[in-house]
């Protein structure tokens, strides 16, 4: 009987992580919200609980739980000291915070001297006027905790504009609005155990393996594309991106995969770190057929202090696009016809509800051209649609 990792949410990124632990001989048992969530559908060892319910969690944790991992962020920190209080917990606590709250994290990113936009932490009208006229713009106002896919952010031109949310007494942070020429996202793998030796010699803590870095492209705040490599960008820049990404795990003591999203300003020549997430993420869902280990081997490889795979590329280009809702009453009806029109494209469907704009899956395409593979990849997506 292999290791067996406590795995908190029910979502895509619980079920894709499924697949590479049948290979590695690890078993998951599943806590989601719904019996019939997406990760639900495929994790028979699965117990019906909210990350809030200690007492169902603890019920779990009988001598076969080696190790606890999340495949999102939203965990109550009470559940996070129980949990710790049993066995390890990946990312620990003190990593995982700064992936809960915006302000922690600029807070701490920026005290560490990593790059990131200009911000202030936002408690009235007066402050928030005042740093809008501090930057001589608009500026992206965000909750500090919670929001995602667009959820939790404005562009705001004034302090009326977000009176209802500063009325609300939530935690709010003010950025300034980055004019970038490209997303990027670099994704990372840290385990605790092993030494690391940078490019420039120097050595960290901890086995860490980089992806390369991705382009991404939002729509209405959430992801819907993702190019690996990140087609066009300088090598320098690449590199400065990556080492940015490894050192930003190795400070924060990570375990498991991060993604660092940030801002490349061309103009300027400015790399600004946007956010972290502490888990498997959407910008690497490409690495499942893009890369010799995808990120949800590399995530329990992590957590289970196993050494980490290669992170190296099987095509010059792999381009995933998400499928973002549909007319067809289940997208899996088309895939005959995906199949016979674009036999290139790899399809995963997340096993989810259809409803509008909704995560229901995505395609990889890998080949030679990243601009052949989006189109194969989009026309994938349009017939999984019903268009």
């Amino acid at each position: 009987m292999g290791k067996r990792v406590l795995v908190i949410g029910g979502g895509q990124l619980a079920r894709m992580m499924q697949q590479p632990a049948i290979a590695l001989g690890i078993n998951l048992r599943l806590l989601t919200e719904d019996m019939n969530s997406s990760a639900a559908q495929v994790i028979p060892d699965s117990v019906l609980a909210l990350p809030g319910q200690w007492e169902i969690i603890e019920k779990t944790l009988d001598q076969s739980v080696s190790v606890a991992t999340f495949e999102h962020e939203h965990i109550p920190a009470q559940t996070l000291h129980n949990l710790e209080s049993r066995l390890p917990v990946h990312p620990a606590a003190k990593a995982l915070c700064f992936a809960q709250d915006k302000l922690l994290m600029r807070e701490k990113l920026a005290d560490l001297g990593f790059p990131v936009p200009r911000f202030r932490k936002i408690e009235t009208s007066s402050q928030l006027d005042e740093f809008i006229d501090f930057l001589g713009g608009p500026v992206v106002l965000k909750t500090a905790r919670g929001g995602y896919d667009g959820k939790g952010v404005r562009i705001v031109n004034n302090a009326a504009e977000a009176k209802d949310w500063i009325e609300a007494s939530g935690e709010l942070i003010a950025e300034e609005k980055v004019e970038f020429s490209s997303e990027l996202a670099v994704l990372v793998a840290r385990r605790s155990s092993g030494i690391t030796v940078l490019p420039d010699g120097s050595k960290i803590e901890g086995e860490i393996r980089s992806w390369p870095v991705v382009q991404t492209i939002q729509k209405n705040g959430i992801c819907y594309s993702a190019v690996a490599p990140a087609p066009s960008l300088p090598v320098q820049v690449a590199r400065q991106a990556e080492e940015i990404a490894i050192r930003v795990a190795q400070e924060l003591d990570v375990t498991g995969v991060m993604a660092v999203e940030m801002f490349w300003e061309e103009g300027n020549g400015r790399l600004l770190i946007n956010e972290l997430a502490m888990r498997p993420h959407n910008s690497g869902h490409w690495t499942i057929d893009g890369a010799v280990t995808s990120q949800f081997e590399q995530h329990l490889r992590a957590v289970c202090d196993l050494p980490l795979g290669d992170t190296a590329l099987r095509a010059p280009y792999t381009v995933m696009v998400n499928l973002l809702g549909s007319s067809l009453s289940d997208p899996s009806v088309a895939l005959a016809e995906v199949m016979r029109r674009v036999p290139q494209a790899r399809v995963h469907l997340y096993g989810k509800t259809v409803r509008v704009g909704r995560k229901l899956g995505h395609v990889n395409v890998l080949g030679d051209n990243y601009q052949t593979a989006l189109e194969q990849a989009e026309l994938a997506c349009k017939i999984l649609r019903g268009e």
